[in-house]
């Protein structure tokens, strides 16, 4: 089998395009395969109200810094615009439509099928494909004889769908309260999670919390392989979303125990009728492609070390949160993370690729 290039990267958002920029600062030959029609990840898809917990100036990618007023906190659709101008400063091969639906190996290296029928080979793959395709949906009691709609946070797109009704969110995370504090503006809202929220204050000491762990360096600390069950992230707050629940808009409880027809029932009991209750309950991996190759848990997890496949060699993972540090997945951190996997992919024995032939003439 002959190498159609020196490098594969399955997923053009944030992972994928990181990874890219520090392949081909490596002199290797880049295809980027990206399912959707512009290498901007799931981005256009969050919903409608979301911002950056961080600030534009601790958000830019490698080589790149976010553009504007590097104090702000940028929204979704800024985010989106400048993933698309990132894609264009790149040197390599960016391949849309193009979903990736199963991935061989032999000795040679990587033969990547797609779902419009065309095959991509390298001998080194990096799966950036991100979680947003595979939400984590726990299954509540009760839930087959609800009646109510069920749904997780990544189909929230805005609060007018909900205008009047009885919603529950549950979570504890960043996603939750911001959602929930704004359905509490048009509709009667109640945050469920198993533990309390935990507020973090979004500017200590006259500062964004961001520049603190920058200056500290916490953010990059390679301690992730070290827990064994990441941490919940705290909210960052200025206070708008304390306060807001502390007022009731949304009030928050425990956990509820189960589901009737149309209402939950919490551990004291109690029912509150619900129309809705939304499941900001995160992701899991998702790395469907990867399956025949043994690379995965039964769970779907990668076995893997920082990112580093541990049962097929020329095999990395980029976006994984905790993967390598506190900011593993996010635009502020994935650049680290995606250095360290470039790093060690360059430095796989292989046989030559089309790249180095041509380089050794």
């Amino acid at each position: 089998m002959t190498s159609d290039y020196d490098a594969l990267i399955v997923g053009g958002g944030q992972s994928g395009l990181a990874a890219a920029y520090h392949l081909q600062r490596r002199g290797l030959a880049v295809a980027l395969l990206e399912a959707g029609d512009e290498p901007v990840g799931s981005w256009p898809r969050y919903y409608d109200s979301l911002t950056l917990f961080s600030p534009a100036e601790y958000s830019g990618l490698p080589g790149l810094s976010f553009p504007g007023d590097p104090n702000r906190y940028p929204h979704r659709d800024e985010v989106t615009d400048y993933l698309r101008a990132y894609a264009a400063t790149l040197d390599v091969d960016i391949h849309t439509g193009q979903r990736v639906q199963t991935v061989d190996h032999d000795d040679a290296g990587f033969i990547a099928h797609t779902a419009a029928g065309s095959t991509f080979t390298a001998p080194r793959l990096v799966a950036a494909s991100g979680s947003f395709a595979s939400p984590h949906l726990p299954t509540l009691p009760g839930q087959d004889e609800f009646t109510g709609k069920i749904l997780h946070a990544s189909r929230y797109r805005a609060p007018i769908e909900f205008q009047g009704q009885q919603v529950i969110v549950v979570g504890a995370g960043n996603s939750a309260v911001q959602i929930g504090v704004e359905l509490a503006e048009h509709a009667t809202v109640t945050l469920a999670s198993r533990a309390p929220v935990k507020f973090f204050p979004q500017r200590p000491f006259g500062r964004d919390v961001h520049f603190w762990s920058h200056l500290t360096r916490f953010d990059s600390l390679p301690i992730g392989p070290l827990l064994r069950t990441p941490p919940t992230q705290p909210v960052f707050d200025t206070g708008r979303y304390q306060a807001a629940i502390s007022a009731g808009k949304p009030s928050a409880r425990a956990m509820f125990t189960a589901l009737d027809t149309d209402a939950v029932i919490w551990g004291d009991g109690s029912r509150t009728r619900a129309d809705a209750i939304i499941l900001a309950t995160g992701y899991t991996p998702h790395y469907p492609y990867l399956h025949d190759l043994g690379t995965l848990t039964d769970s779907g997890a990668p076995r893997h070390r920082r990112g580093i496949s541990t049962t097929c060699p020329g095999l990395g993972y980029l976006g994984l949160e905790w993967q390598r540090s506190p900011s593993s997945n996010s635009l502020r951190g994935v650049g680290r993370d995606a250095a360290h996997v470039a790093r060690h992919l360059h430095r796989l024995e292989t046989v030559p690729t089309p790249l180095e032939k041509k380089q050794s003439r």
